[in-house]
């Protein structure tokens, strides 16, 4: 069980094996509670986002008569627009100190819910487009401020078991709101409308928590090593937000952030998106449409069960390495899709558990790393930027597997996908290779990486 901690939590030591001592295995059992209320407030806010993505690739494509080629581009504006702004709120929310961060956390979550309802008025493709635009626009602003609170909140050695309890949490969400979703499809007369206003009840709900519950101003806890070497002393406590601010030009000559910004674009852009994922396996198996909304269950399942394990060993092995191998992870998914036999419901089970396996090792994980890199005054520009990179590569993708599933079909498509990955990874595991002739297993850049 996770105990909640109003407080920083207080600082680890790491004896010169690499060994935490015994007051970092106690400090190690608890989780602020900043990450907590924010994980609660992603809890309720992705049972109401996953209830219109489970419902939203059959309503475009069977409802709507959109081809593989059109899902594709409103696919990449679902997930792409986000990374237009999420720039913006990164900075934003440094500028604003630590209450920043919850203002344009608030906007953002705010935004979104305020679209749901619009979907029950939109019935044309472009307006659509419109609609999920601003939707991601409020993902955008509020992903880099929450995720820079949750770092700021938790003891840099412990940042990864951190990110994997909000993840966690999240997760949870999603597991739920396809589930909501499958049963408002199957009792509801007008089944999509009633999937959209759930959805904005849901919303609002979220928003309130975090209006409520969440600390006005993210006090940090101590930097480690890794903040002190590459970004000088950072004050804790209440001063800190009147340190002067880090640009992004500043944060892009740190040679981590290119690396690990270089690797998120590299991968995103063989990252083929959930709903074609989705798609591919609901075509090869003939899946009847009334069972689509529950494909996500089994992702949203596997990344709840392997969220906080893989946090805890990324924490212990590298942040680097396990964000690499989860991509390798994927790959495996990939290959299931590819193989020749029909493994009916085993060969949808495994993939699930592969994709959800993936998501655990890499999305709470990278962020974790990121937060490594950067000083604290510029936390959310710095993990906005490599969100940026990674959310636009990943826009890219939906719109090239798309177009190649149109022109070549789904299989060729995939394969594309894998080699690519393949590609990816390899030059990934290059720039990730710590530098230096001590930098080893047990090197502290690299546990603390």
């Amino acid at each position: 069980m996770y105990l909640a901690d109003g407080r920083p939590a207080p600082a680890t030591s790491v004896s010169p094996g690499g060994r935490r001592t015994g007051r970092s295995r106690r400090v190690r059992a608890a989780v602020p509670s900043t990450v907590l209320v924010l994980g609660t407030v992603s809890l309720i806010t992705d049972v109401s986002s996953e209830m219109v993505t489970a419902v939203l690739p059959l309503y475009l494509v069977a409802e709507l008569g959109l081809s593989p080629q059109g899902f594709g581009v409103l696919d990449g504006v679902y997930n792409g627009v986000s990374a237009l702004v999420r720039l913006v709120g990164g900075r934003l929310s440094d500028r604003g100190g630590g209450a920043g961060h919850k203002a344009v956390a608030a906007v953002g979550y705010g935004l979104s819910a305020l679209c749901k309802p619009l979907l029950l008025l939109v019935h044309s493709l472009p307006l659509i487009g419109a609609v999920l635009a601003v939707d991601r626009t409020g993902k955008g602003l509020r992903t880099a401020p929450r995720d820079a609170m949750i770092s700021l909140a938790a003891e840099p050695a412990a940042r990864g078991r951190a990110f994997g309890v909000h993840r966690a949490m999240d997760t949870a969400g999603a597991l739920c709101g396809p589930l909501v979703a499958f049963v408002l499809l199957r009792a509801a007369a007008e089944g999509y409308d009633a999937v959209f206003t759930v959805s904005f009840c849901v919303a609002v709900l979220g928003v309130v928590v975090l209006l409520l519950f969440v600390p006005g101003r993210a006090l940090p806890a101590a930097e480690g090593t890794a903040g002190a070497t590459s970004a000088g002393p950072t004050s804790a406590g209440p001063r800190a937000p009147t340190a002067p601010r880090t640009p992004v030009r500043a944060l892009l000559r740190r040679p981590e952030m290119r690396r690990l910004t270089a690797c998120a674009v590299l991968l995103g852009l063989t990252t083929v998106s959930d709903s074609f994922l989705y798609l591919t396996l609901q075509r090869r198996l003939d899946l009847p449409a009334g069972w689509f909304p529950l494909l996500p269950l089994g992702t949203a399942a596997a990344f709840l069960s392997l969220a906080v394990p893989m946090g805890a060993i990324a924490d212990r092995v590298g942040r680097r390495r396990l964000f690499l191998a989860g991509h390798l992870v994927l790959l495996c998914a990939y290959g299931l899709l590819l193989a020749p036999f029909s493994g009916g419901t085993a060969l949808v089970c495994a993939v699930l558990v592969l994709h959800g396996a993936f998501y655990a090792a890499t999305d709470g994980v990278l962020a974790a790393a990121t937060a490594d890199a950067v000083p604290a005054d510029a936390r959310g520009s710095g993990l906005a930027v490599v969100q940026t990179g990674q959310t636009a590569a990943r826009f890219v993708c939906s719109l090239a597997f798309g177009a190649a599933w149109t022109a070549w079909g789904d299989h060729t498509a995939v394969l594309a996908a894998a080699v690519g990955l393949a590609l990816a990874a390899a030059l990934s595991a290059r720039l990730l290779r710590p530098a230096g002739p001590a930098a080893g297993p047990n090197s502290p850049s690299e546990r603390t990486s």
